[in-house]
């Protein structure tokens, strides 16, 4: 890609830190809380190692797709560009209109887990945990407002300790475990316990595996980006998918079914059986390695959907200025952190894990099927990247969206009607914005 113009954002993400930014915006909360749930809801240590694996491959799925995508409209926005060049204006407006009210709900639950696991250290009440956490967003979101590449650096750090701490982890309990009690000591039951479990227990892992479209939103940033957009998004999805199904097997191989069930510290259970007490300091620790590594990478590359909005004139103007010294949208990350930090004073964590991946979930499916319609609508678009088993891996991932989106509506329907009245409301937010402000 040429250099970007004195308007636009500077191209200084190289593939490194792309793949970097991939896992670390991925690898946060999730993989400390989800297991949990997920062995809840499956039933079995086959169910619990199939629903991983099916998260896995449809996070793949959707990375393919997302690659086409990002290598053609390598912009600042991610999929708010990649549904506007699909479907037009009205489309991305509503996308966006979502993303402002539900995105930053994703920062918030990550900060709020990093402040429950420094209660470990220091006691707090629920009131100094959300305090915490607050204080965490803007101190992040400061470093993202001053430079990216200050950021990129925080992130891609953070990165690097947890991927090797958590791989550590799983290879220190399956050397030194003892299996005898673990959930492989038994008969292994490959099938959920029931098909509604397995499918709300496939939210939770999937808001694990969250992480491939907040980095396409950094597109407009990456150097090379119709080579590296791509290279990124694979290497990062699989790399992590690996270490998902590491320290999963870990946690089954010395822990038994129940216990997992019953334990929202499952990471400090597993190092325990090998490590004794100083387990859970160190697992805590690791913890909030990861959280504010995640939400590092978070507050540097999901502000510049605002940023893309605004230089649309789909959202408030100033959101799309560009700092004169720092060279980053400055405007558009204080308004992403003003939000992020309502959000932790209402929420708690489940509620903004949920809430952040079915109010998403129908846009991620809606931007795949952009693949189809630009391929129809603009034949002769340059695309340095076609997606890999392309037409399947998109009839797949929007089938299985729609499943996981169709049970959600019967299983929680609180929670995904108002996910879908605020989408629905966007829509004549859009014309009235239309009207006044444009």
């Amino acid at each position: 890609m040429p250099s970007n113009p004195a308007d636009q954002l500077p191209r200084r993400l190289n593939l490194a830190t792309a793949v970097a930014t991939v896992a670390g915006v991925t690898i946060g909360s999730g993989i400390f809380r989800v297991p949990a749930e997920v062995a809840t809801q499956t039933g079995s240590a086959g169910g619990m190692l199939l629903i991983w694996v099916a998260g896995g491959l449809l996070t793949l799925c959707f990375a393919l797709l997302l690659s086409e995508l990002g290598a053609m409209y390598p912009r600042s926005g991610g999929l708010y560009a990649f549904i506007r060049e699909a479907f037009g204006e009205l489309a991305a407006f509503v996308y966006g209109w979502t993303f402002l009210l539900i995105t930053p709900a994703g920062w918030a639950a990550i900060a709020m887990v990093f402040a429950e696991y420094l209660g470990k250290f220091v006691p707090l009440t629920d009131l100094s945990r959300r305090a915490v956490a607050v204080s965490l967003i803007i101190l992040v979101a400061s470093a993202n407002y001053r430079s990216v590449m200050l950021g990129a650096g925080i992130q891609n750090v953070f990165t690097f300790i947890k991927v090797v701490a958590l791989v550590s982890l799983a290879l220190f309990v399956m050397a030194l475990g003892d299996p005898a009690s673990g959930a492989f000591a038994t008969e292994i039951v490959w099938s959920p316990a029931t098909m509604p479990g397995f499918l709300l227990a496939l939210v939770a892992v999937l808001w694990a595996y969250e992480g491939a479209q907040s980095f396409c939103n950094l597109a407009g940033e990456v150097m090379s980006a119709q080579r590296n957009v791509p290279r990124a998004l694979l290497l990062g999805v699989s790399g992590v998918m690996i270490v998902y199904l590491a320290v999963n097997v870990a946690y089954l191989y010395i822990l038994p079914l129940d216990a997992i069930q019953n334990s929202p510290l499952v990471a400090a259970d597993a190092a325990g059986r090998v490590l004794g007490a100083g387990a859970s300091a160190l697992i805590s620790g690791l913890v909030m390695v990861s959280t504010f590594g995640a939400l590092a990478g978070l507050t540097m590359s999901e502000p510049r959907v605002f940023f893309a909005m605004g230089r649309d004139r789909n959202f408030f103007e100033a959101t799309g200025r560009i700092h004169p010294r720092f060279t980053t949208p400055h405007i558009a990350i204080m308004v992403a952190t003003g939000i992020s930090c309502t959000y932790v004073s209402i929420r708690t964590f489940e509620q903004l894990a949920a809430t952040f991946v079915l109010g998403l979930m129908p846009f991620y499916a809606l931007a795949v099927i952009g693949v189809w319609r630009l391929r129809r609508t603009r034949p002769d678009v340059e695309r340095p990247y076609r997606s890999f088993g392309y037409p399947w891996v998109l009839i797949l991932y929007v089938a299985a969206v729609s499943l996981v989106l169709g049970n959600a509506l019967i299983e929680t329907p609180k929670i995904a009607l108002l996910n879908v009245a605020i989408s629905l409301v966007g829509i004549p937010v859009y014309f009235l914005w239309k009207k006044f402000y444009r």
